[in-house]
């Protein structure tokens, strides 16, 4: 490495992917509100939050079937998102669209199916997939649901409200705290809505 090289690269911000909020609500409400810490608990998902248990708890999906397995216990989203609906005129806070942790420093939506972020210093989340937003979106901000889903120029579905996950180990998360990925053995498997 030149001199140059070394000087630029030493020069060069190192960002680091970080926990910017956490959030969690008891009731089955659209937002959920800010908290100084949240305990993930192994196989259930946020203690204190409506969508904790082994099968599923969202709404629609308990009408269909209320014995699938819970893939959404943790809801994830990038803080790099909430500037973009920002910049696109909605303002929108951390908890504001339901995600459990916020972050920032990480492309969420790139991961793979089974990657694994451990935040903080014991929890440990795999990757199940990509939120799928819904219509309640919009009921939230009027024309905000063309903002969380697009097509990219192959005409292809993009949802970009965040990512969901399984809790492999339980323990507290704070704002602040670092997240560290582990990406799978194997090909790269894209993430699909769940």
């Amino acid at each position: 490495m030149t001199d140059h090289a070394a000087a630029a690269s030493a020069a060069a911000p190192v960002t680091a992917a970080v926990v910017t909020a956490v959030s969690r609500d008891a009731e089955h409400r659209f937002s959920k509100d800010n908290v100084p810490a949240i305990r993930l608990l192994a196989g259930l998902g946020v203690e204190g939050d409506t969508h904790l248990g082994v099968t599923v708890q969202h709404r629609s999906r308990v009408a269909a079937d209320p014995t699938q397995p819970n893939l959404r216990q943790v809801h994830l989203m990038h803080a790099e998102f909430h500037d973009e609906l920002r910049d696109a005129g909605f303002d929108v806070a951390a908890g504001a669209l339901g995600e459990n942790v916020t972050t920032r420093g990480l492309d969420l939506l790139g991961l793979p199916r089974g990657a694994r972020l451990r935040l903080g210093a014991e929890a440990e989340v795999e990757i199940t997939g990509l939120r799928n937003p819904c219509p309640q979106i919009n009921a939230y901000r009027v024309g905000l649901l063309k903002e969380c889903v697009g097509k990219d120029a192959d005409g292809n579905v993009v949802r970009k409200a965040g990512i969901m996950g399984v809790v492999l180990r339980g323990g507290e998360i704070r704002p602040g705290d670092p997240i560290t990925v582990e990406l799978p053995d194997g090909p790269h498997v894209p993430l699909e809505r769940v």
